[in-house]
């Protein structure tokens, strides 16, 4: 069965691409590669049944099991040595990715409190787009009673897109609702 973001992508997102920048080749269109989910939990030090309770979050979020995240290096100042848990994330691609932003599009960022959209500005320059989201709570599979701790996460929306006009333009096409 082919995800419902993806149909559309094909059948409308697609050709209004083609007719806005003048692709001549289907290929050069942009289209999402991957989306990276990361939700750095910082408390993790103290307390590794934190880290526990945001992996089974963000797997029931992503449909896909969280990856933990390790320190790189050591930072004294946040008592933090290299190797220590620190995060988890996921790489959707594929079914999984589409279905993930049709739901984040069309079901979590609408139950957001005063949502007046998402910002235009954070783009990369390569066409990469990335969205914080202050609380996990917006997902509808998390149940609010179970929460331990309300945990904010990052999105990384990665396209093929050259610039971020192009960008902009397809995730605006996909139906991301973005600020005026």
């Amino acid at each position: 069965m082919v995800p419902r973001l993806k149909e559309k992508y094909e059948k409308e997102v697609v050709p209004a691409l083609r007719e806005k920048f003048g692709y001549k080749s289907i290929m050069e269109v942009p289209r999402l590669e991957k989306v990276v989910i990361n939700m750095g939990v910082g408390d993790a030090k103290d307390n590794p049944k934190l880290l526990e309770a945001a992996v089974n979050d963000l797997t029931t979020i992503a449909g896909q099991k969280a990856v933990v995240t390790r320190a790189k290096k050591s930072v004294s100042n946040f008592k933090i040595r290299e190797g220590m848990p620190i995060g988890c994330k996921v790489t959707l691609r594929g079914t999984r990715m589409y279905e993930f932003v049709d739901k984040l599009i069309n079901v979590a960022l609408p139950r957001v409190r005063d949502f007046k959209g998402v910002s235009n500005k954070a783009f990369d320059g390569r066409g990469n787009y990335a969205l914080g989201i202050k609380e996990q709570l917006i997902f509808p599979e998390i149940e609010y009673d179970k929460v331990e701790k309300v945990r904010g996460m990052d999105i990384i929306f990665v396209t093929t897109a050259k610039t971020d006009e192009e960008a902009r333009e397809l995730l605006r096409l996909l139906g991301m609702p973005f600020a005026q």
